[in-house]
């Protein structure tokens, strides 16, 4: 997409702004990555944030959210077409200007985007998982999306690094979701597969009880060790990718695997001490990410 030079610096600070308002668990365009590809991943990170936003629209209906996303999703393949932008563009169309330039120079499959955007869809209309299948196809189209298309910016090809970046990814936000278990209950979300707590005897009644029941503290414990056997499996992404990314995935990586460490420590029961990472455990982590052996 064609856009002046002036128009498209308007369009990254736009989605720099955001990324550095929101902030997360895991770096945003950091200092670590190289400089080329802040404003890529600022891009990406801000598209990402505002359809998050239009999914947790306030006290619009689940119809009117989709809708919204839908109209999302419409500007960003209108703007990779090369649509002219509005004379006035608010911040809403700078973000997809800036995403769809990315997009062209960095050669990104938009049917990712496509992925992303079919999982806030579904965070609208869905609110339980009935098998461990049905959250790994979430997470396949939530956070895995977002690992491929940093690779991409970064200029990686390699089949065998953006399959240990799904690992990867999809073990991040299975982390999230254990470690967030009172919040998401409390707004109307099960993160957690039946066909798992069902095994154990857990059941959503006892969610109310704090502390957490014994079958769910087990519960949790299985879902741990499915996580942890994800991060292992994604480890190779730590070892062959170099440089500045390389550090950044590494400190990615421990610090997931850090917070499942937590959540141990916690007797699995994030409902009582929710496991966050605390200023004692960055100097390891950021010594172990500098100090790295495959």
């Amino acid at each position: 997409m064609a856009s002046a030079p002036d128009s498209l610096e308007r369009a990254y600070a736009a989605c720099e702004r955001l990324a550095q308002a929101q902030y997360e668990n895991f770096p945003v365009a950091s200092r670590m990555l190289p400089k080329s590809m802040r404003r890529h991943v600022a891009a990406v990170y801000a598209f990402a944030r505002h359809a998050d936003d239009l999914a947790d629209e306030g006290d619009r209906s689940a119809q009117e959210r989709v809708a919204l996303l839908d109209d999302w999703q419409r500007r960003l393949h209108q703007a990779v077409k090369g649509a002219a932008v509005p004379s006035g563009a608010d911040d809403r169309d700078l973000l997809v200007v800036a995403l769809a330039n990315t997009i062209d120079e960095r050669e990104l499959p938009p049917e990712l985007f496509d992925d992303l955007l079919s999982a806030f869809r579904q965070d609208v209309t869905v609110k339980r998982y009935r098998t461990w299948r049905d959250l790994l196809d979430y997470c396949r189209r939530s956070a895995n999306p977002v690992g491929r298309l940093v690779l991409r910016i970064a200029g990686v090809r390699d089949a065998a690094i953006a399959a240990a970046a799904d690992d990867v990814c999809t073990a991040l936000q299975l982390t999230n979701f254990l470690q967030d278990l009172g919040p998401d209950w409390a707004s109307g979300r099960l993160y957690m597969p039946a066909d798992v707590y069902r095994k154990f005897g857990a059941s959503e009644q006892d969610l109310g009880q704090v502390p957490l029941s014994s079958p769910w503290r087990r519960t949790l414990a299985e879902m741990s060790q499915r996580t942890t056997q994800l991060f292992d499996r994604g480890r190779l992404i730590c070892d062959r990718v170099g440089g500045r990314l390389g550090i950044e995935l590494r400190l990615t990586w421990l610090g997931g695997r850090r917070g499942l460490a937590r959540l141990e420590e916690s007797g699995y029961d994030p409902l009582v001490s929710r496991p966050r990472l605390g200023v004692s455990d960055y100097a390891p982590i950021v010594w172990h990410a500098l100090v790295w052996h495959p």
